[in-house]
């Protein structure tokens, strides 16, 4: 079969002939139909400290997809041949404190497809029964492919409360513009997005942010001031990993307000612990999907009208990859996808 591969401890990928897996008892082979361009992606191809600290080539990437269920292994029953099946990335060791009490996005040996092990960026893949995920037959296979993502969003935006609060939302990347979708569809008041970069901002105008903010030009505090707001932001999603938006975060916050933070920053952060204490803020680590209800959520709220595929701005044939790669990296796209074939049913 054909895969997108990381041959060697070098710049970028190679589509190339690997050997089609096989399903062994309580796994699923899986055609894959769409796959997503992650940031991490993007880190692999361009051979980082981060990757060649964490790759050992050659290995198949890829972690975001959707597909169809072609053969089940033994002992396999909730799912059939045909079935529109996405998966959960994350591998869990099911041994440890945290997996053993059900609490298995908390798992500290956990291994990811496309990272630690072959990936999703092929014809077929190979994964466990216990990490399949159903799509309701209406989903678009497009969005079905970028739930792996759309988690980290709707994860993030689930962690407090924010109907009839107010939203600050620092990174307009694909995941934060989603998370404002999110906070959208669940009743937040104003929701602010910043960025530097206008072409993602301008994407997080067709979700319904309140304001997308270049910062570089606009202060926050005008913002509040041009909306009517008197004490803060109620909550915040930090999506950026850089600290100067941790800081904006700090300085904007209200006394008692709560923030998600998923972004990754490359050097270690200083953080204000005065206004930290001071300001009374809860700050809450956010990393990967809970499994499974956050899968759960995702498909009620796509069910119920939540629309992310403005996210999605970008489609190559995967024989186009390289094109592909470019266009994600350049800054001017939101999602894009790598079509592996299969027309889209839905």
């Amino acid at each position: 079969m054909k895969a997108l591969v990381k041959a060697e401890a070098a710049p970028g990928l190679v589509l190339q002939e690997v050997p089609k897996p096989e399903p062994g008892p309580g796994e699923v082979l899986i055609r894959v139909l769409r796959a997503g361009i992650c940031g991490t992606d993007l880190h692999i191809y361009d051979w980082d400290h981060w990757a060649a600290q964490a790759i050992n080539p050659p290995l198949v990437v890829g972690h975001e997809f959707v597909g169809e269920v072609v053969e089940v292994g033994s002992g396999v029953e909730a799912y059939y041949p045909g079935e529109i099946v996405g998966a959960e990335g994350h591998l869990v060791c099911g041994r440890c404190r945290n997996c053993m009490a059900g609490r298995r996005w908390f798992c500290a040996n956990t291994r990811g497809i496309g990272v630690q092990q072959d990936g999703a960026f092929a014809e077929y893949i190979v994964m466990p029964a216990t990490n399949l995920w159903a799509h309701n037959e209406a989903t678009p296979l497009d969005v079905a492919a970028i739930f792996d993502p759309f988690g980290n969003a709707v994860h993030t935006a689930m962690q407090f409360r924010v109907a009839a609060e107010d939203v600050l939302i620092t990174g307009a990347g694909p995941i934060g513009i989603m998370a404002a979708a999110v906070s959208r569809h669940l009743g937040a008041r104003h929701i602010v997005i910043t960025d530097v970069n206008d072409y993602r901002l301008r994407l997080a105008e067709k979700v319904g942010v309140t304001r997308a903010v270049n910062v570089a030009g606009t202060s926050l505090t005008d913002v509040q001031e041009e909306l009517g707001m008197k004490e803060g932001f109620d909550v915040a999603f930090e999506m950026s990993g850089h600290a100067s938006a941790v800081r904006q975060i700090f300085d904007n916050m209200a006394h008692g307000g709560r923030i998600a933070a998923l972004g990754l920053p490359s050097d270690e952060l200083a953080v204000n612990w005065q206004e930290l204490v001071f300001k009374m803020l809860t700050v809450r680590g956010v990393y990967g999907r809970q499994m499974f209800e956050t899968w759960y959520q995702m498909s009620v709220f796509v069910e119920s009208g939540l629309d992310i595929s403005p996210v999605i701005t970008h489609r190559f044939a995967a024989d186009d990859f390289e094109q592909a790669f470019e266009v994600a990296r350049s800054g001017e796209s939101g999602k894009v996808i790598l079509d592996w074939g299969g027309a889209d049913v839905h």
